[in-house]
């Protein structure tokens, strides 16, 4: 069954489909890190570790696209704040996305992360977490071994 769901989703990139084209529309209308129930791409949330369990959460989340070289803002403010740091050539957008996953969600670890979707603004990801204080992820010898936490 993941087969085909993994074929499909290749399909649909490749041809760049309508249906892809609309749900990125809808993702555009949302946070840039947004928490939703199940993965899009179920076959690769399985083979990263996801599990339908509590203390599982999966994150959309949402990067800018582009060139590295940031205009820096006319108006004054901290450099933290000014969208041109934390952003480097040699910085992968997937590590990119799972450190501002990571920011938002500090108490919680990341299993893995996977490509969505790209269009010429944003690129997006999702992000699988564990709560490692969770009785049911703490208690999962399988999980123990995906967190480092928990090793």
């Amino acid at each position: 069954m993941y087969r085909q769901l993994a074929s499909t989703w290749t399909k649909m990139w490749k041809t760049n489909s309508e249906e892809l084209k609309s749900r990125a529309v809808g993702w555009r209308k949302e946070l840039s890190v947004h928490r939703i129930n199940k993965p899009s791409r179920l076959d690769r949330a399985r083979r990263l570790g996801y599990k339908a369990k509590q203390g599982i959460v999966v994150i959309r989340a949402r990067v800018g696209r582009g060139g590295m070289r940031k205009q820096r803002p006319v108006a004054g403010r901290r450099p933290k704040h000014s969208g041109v740091v934390h952003i480097k050539q040699a910085t992968n957008m997937r590590l990119v996305a799972e450190r501002r996953v990571n920011e938002k969600y500090p108490n919680m670890e990341i299993i893995g992360s996977y490509f969505l979707y790209k269009d010429g603004k944003h690129s997006w990801y999702e992000v699988i977490l564990a709560d490692p204080s969770h009785p049911s992820i703490y208690k999962d010898k399988e999980m123990r071994g995906k967190l480092k936490s928990l090793t």
